[in-house]
């Protein structure tokens, strides 16, 4: 078995292709979306086109409950460009799309073999708002697991790749296929990152494999992806790939 885990796109349709590409070279026998979608980048439709088509099974992002609960995001960022971003993307998803994030699952477990699974969420087991860091304390990281148990443990929501052992689990960070993060955001604002991220899980012989991949992207195709956007965040963006 090996399971492809894609998330926080947000919106980047180049770079969700471009793993997409290299999910097909490598092979992947599912490919599960771990939230965060469409929002804040500059091809939100396309990008729901692609995962309507390819991912069965997705978790709830709190960007995408933003989508869902508009008034959510005000407890979250209320940084006016990031909050127009979210409107702006509500409103050129179709009924269809927004249906679609609601079929969204919060946790999700999968069987492994020999008594394992993979555990899914997007930012921990007990909300998709916390960040679980390779510098996060032992004991927050206990209060943040919620009791959960599972082989891997496998989430987004911070942008920053990971892999990490926790009391024999193994804590995974997936990245963002859409705006990897240099740093995580408690170490100042972001500078997004001219690839994608993406991790897979793998089972072979009773042995489990988890690997994390980077894929290379067109940083000048990234920028005139984002000014052609009408997205209110395009000036962000464009700065941003430079």
């Amino acid at each position: 078995m090996r399971i492809a885990l894609i998330s926080d796109i947000h919106g980047n349709a180049l770079a969700l292709e471009a793993v997409l590409a290299d999910i097909v070279k490598t092979g992947a026998d599912e490919i599960i979306c771990l939230g965060d979608v469409a929002t804040l980048g500059p091809d939100p439709c396309a990008v729901m086109a692609v995962i309507r088509a390819r991912c069965l099974r997705c978790i709830m992002g709190n960007h995408d409950e933003f989508l869902l609960v508009p008034d959510m995001i005000l407890g979250y960022n209320q940084m006016q460009a990031i909050v127009d971003a979210v409107d702006w993307c509500r409103d050129v998803l179709t009924s269809d799309d927004l249906d679609f994030i609601r079929t969204f699952e919060r946790e999700m477990e999968i069987p492994l073999g020999n008594d394992a699974s993979l555990l899914l969420f997007h930012g921990s087991p007990r909300s998709h708002m916390e960040m679980i860091l390779a510098t996060t304390p032992v004991d927050e990281l206990d209060a943040m697991l919620a009791g959960k148990q599972a082989a891997v443990m496998a989430g987004g929501h911070t942008h920053v790749q990971m892999l990490r052992q926790h009391k024999g689990q193994l804590v995974v960070n997936a990245g963002s296929v859409g705006m990897p993060f240099r740093q995580d955001v408690t170490a100042g604002p972001p500078q997004i990152l001219a690839h994608a991220e993406y991790a897979t899980v793998e089972v072979h012989n009773g042995a489990t494999h988890v690997q994390l991949h980077r894929v290379p992207l067109d940083r000048k195709a990234l920028h005139d992806a984002a000014a052609a956007s009408a997205n209110p965040m395009r000036g962000m963006l464009t700065v941003q790939y430079a």
